[in-house]
């Protein structure tokens, strides 16, 4: 069972700070410590605290050496795309702002001409170091953080006809750019990853 639970050492750091806070909560009615704020009501010293997330799953078990190379590939594969992931998201963000200010589809085919060559000598060649498995999980990262699938990307940039070619170019290798992310039935494992180094307890 999936629990979330505080981080220890912040909360006895946040009562620590808490009784020195107690002596002199006089002196003013509310005051900042580190991640604890202070407050002081009728008298009585109050705290609250912004608290890290701690991540409790049920410990890994392989049936099998395959089984667990798997998991520490999936590892690897999230900690090299996940940031790749958020930081083309953000791209895609900014891309959507400026084309929707654009009076006409000449123009903004323009403009997006020019922002793809942008977009390519910014990832290039950290894209071609990637192992294929990486360039995969990087499919399956984009479908989480943008909640729509590559295919529906490429279609709303590129239209449906290079769409469907890099379908079908997917297929030959076994993938899918139709396949939507499930945090929780086939990509569980994903996420379960993805929560723990972000936690950075992996």
């Amino acid at each position: 069972m999936l629990k979330r639970i505080p981080h220890i050492v912040l909360v006895l750091s946040c009562l620590f700070f808490f009784v020195l806070e107690g002596r002199a909560g006089e002196e003013s009615s509310r005051k900042y410590v580190d991640s604890c704020m202070i407050r002081v009501q009728n008298g009585d010293t109050l705290y609250m605290a912004w608290l890290h997330e701690v991540w409790v799953y049920p410990p890994m078990k392989f049936k099998n050496r395959k089984q667990e190379k798997f998991y520490w590939r999936t590892v690897r594969d999230v900690k090299k795309c996940l940031p790749y992931a958020r930081m083309i998201t953000q791209d895609m963000a900014y891309a959507d702002e400026e084309l929707a200010k654009m009076p006409d589809n000449k123009t903004r085919r323009k403009w997006w001409r020019k922002f793809e060559r942008q977009l390519f000598r910014k990832y290039e060649k950290d894209f071609r170091n990637m192992y294929p498995s990486q360039g995969r999980m990087l499919m399956i990262l984009m479908a989480r953080e943008t909640d729509r699938t590559s295919y529906e990307l490429i279609k709303q940039y590129k239209g449906k006809v290079a769409a469907n070619f890099w379908q079908f170019i997917a297929k030959l290798f076994r993938n899918d750019l139709k396949e939507e992310y499930d945090a929780s039935d086939k990509d569980k494992i994903v996420e379960r990853v993805i929560n723990l180094v972000e936690a950075g307890q992996l």
